[in-house]
């Protein structure tokens, strides 16, 4: 992926992970919540690429790579890697950038290099009659 953010090809969300996302013993986090995550940024990609949500068709390849808990910060980033006629063919990577500290329910760290937990690519499209963006 490239350096740069939140172009039209490129976009990256941060958020929290809360206890609500927890769902497994230990405050493990469900790998489908990467993939909301991921849905999430498609969404602005194709705003700001098409001036509409479009639809995610398919998803190529997903691998979860590490364990998300509660208390973890995930960016979560997106790229357009190219354009056809209505389809967008994307890639996504979520990464650990806090943690929540062992043994306190309230301290955290920053990590001084993110862990990759998620890698997917996929495919979204948008119906021509929907496009009002640069593709158009």
């Amino acid at each position: 992926m490239t350096n740069e953010t939140n172009t039209p090809h490129r976009s990256l969300i941060r958020v929290r992970i809360s206890a609500h996302d927890a769902h497994y013993g230990g405050g493990l986090v469900d790998g489908a919540r990467m993939l909301n995550l991921f849905g999430d940024v498609a969404t602005e990609l194709l705003i700001r690429l098409d001036g509409d949500e479009g639809l995610f068709r398919a998803y190529d390849s997903v691998e979860f790579l590490a364990p998300v808990q509660a208390g973890d910060y995930i960016e979560a980033i997106g790229e357009i890697t190219s354009i056809g006629n209505t389809s967008r063919r994307m890639i996504f990577e979520a990464r650990k950038v806090i943690t929540a500290a062992a043994g306190s329910d309230s301290a955290a760290e920053v990590l001084a290099e993110p862990i990759v937990v998620c890698r997917a690519s996929g495919t979204c499209v948008v119906p021509k009659d929907k496009q009002r963006g640069k593709t158009r």
